[in-house]
């Protein structure tokens, strides 16, 4: 009776999840493309442009929404088996709550690796989402007045860029022992193997105690001098669009450039703990669905989206704390999720068995 029992609370848990992490995606979907509708027609994109755009943006809504997904699912099986008496009946033969809702967990431990594994192609597909919606600015081979930090922490200032030479170029890079180099060059060419070679220029150097010294060049490469035309030739990347590493080196690049690297940082950390949200979610869910005895779904809808309200505002709240330096962004990223954690414990063992 155990295995038929472990097989049907297993099915139902599933097939609600699945259910409503596929459906919460179109919502999102629909809910930015009602929003955006007018910008996207006068980019001048066709409604398969569109479609194919934001068909690529879907895992990126799956990851976000199997946390929500997993409360739903978790709430709306055990809160049906609390009114129709089915925790009871396996109460009275002899089976406890933590036994009857256990298969619900290792279907969660999979529903969230699946998230770890989704969130990894993400960035690629965002990228590729921002370039066919037109969100992200390309150039074709000509760009005029622009910057580009060096993933050494050094800024890039380009009058031109045509092709794979550079017109007017100043580069400022700071060394580890605070002595700073400015170069101006006439032009610059790239070659896969050497990046790019400044030509026609000058390099003064500044020490930490104010000395300097100027040289004039005919060539001058430098480490770090090696992004790619067509990598200048885009806009930067949004943070969605970045992996977990991505985001780490722009971040230290920031940080090596003056700037606050926080908000970076916080991001980074919600790559992991997002996924992760979703099995603490269902250790939060199961007992709570107990704590009402009757009602049907509405009850089921009004726990779900209030517990779904407060760790969006907790996100939020905790990612706007940790940008500004009042968390580290490990505790930024993961206070909601240990929040939910310590509750679902405390549910857990108070519940009746």
């Amino acid at each position: 009776m155990i295995r038929i029992l472990d097989r049907m609370v297993a099915r139902t848990f599933t097939v609600r999840f699945l259910l409503f992490v596929t459906s919460v995606p179109v919502l999102f979907v629909l809910s930015d493309l009602t929003e955006r509708q007018d910008q996207l027609i006068d980019r001048g994109l066709s409604v398969g442009e569109i479609g194919l755009g934001y068909l690529y943006q879907i895992p990126h809504f799956i990851v976000w929404a199997s946390p929500i997904a997993a409360l739903i699912a978790t709430v709306f099986t055990v809160h049906s088996m609390t009114i129709h008496r089915e925790i009871q009946a396996a109460k009275a033969g002899g089976i406890s709550f933590h036994r009857l809702v256990l298969p619900v967990l290792p279907a969660g431990i999979l529903m969230t690796g699946g998230a770890f594994l989704l969130s990894t192609v993400v960035p690629a597909l965002n990228r590729r989402a921002a370039e066919m919606l037109g969100d992200r600015q390309t150039y074709g081979d000509f760009r005029t007045e622009f910057v580009h930090q060096l993933e050494t922490g050094g800024t890039l200032s380009i009058q031109q860029l045509f092709n794979q030479e550079l017109t007017g170029v100043t580069l400022e890079d700071r060394a580890e022992d605070g002595t700073l180099h400015h170069v101006w060059a006439r032009q610059g060419d790239y070659t896969a193997a050497d990046g790019w070679t400044l030509q026609s220029g000058k390099l003064r150097v500044v020490r930490p105690d104010q000395s300097e010294t100027a040289y004039t060049f005919e060539r001058y490469r430098r480490k770090g001098l090696i992004t790619p035309p067509d990598q200048l030739l885009d806009d930067p990347p949004d943070d969605q669009e970045l992996g977990y590493h991505e985001l780490g080196e722009r971040a230290e690049a920031l940080r090596r450039s003056g700037g606050n690297p926080d908000k970076l940082f916080v991001r980074r950390a919600q790559k992991l703990s997002i996924p992760a949200a979703t099995l603490i979610i269902v250790l939060f869910g199961a007992p709570l669905a107990t704590t009402v005895k009757k009602g049907g779904p509405a009850v089921g809808v009004g726990l779900s989206l209030s517990s779904t309200i407060l760790y969006l505002m907790m996100l939020r709240l905790f990612e706007a704390i940790g940008a500004s330096g009042g968390l580290s962004p490990f505790w930024a990223a993961w206070s909601p999720n240990f929040f939910f954690l310590a509750v679902g414990v405390v549910l857990l063992w108070r519940v009746r068995t």
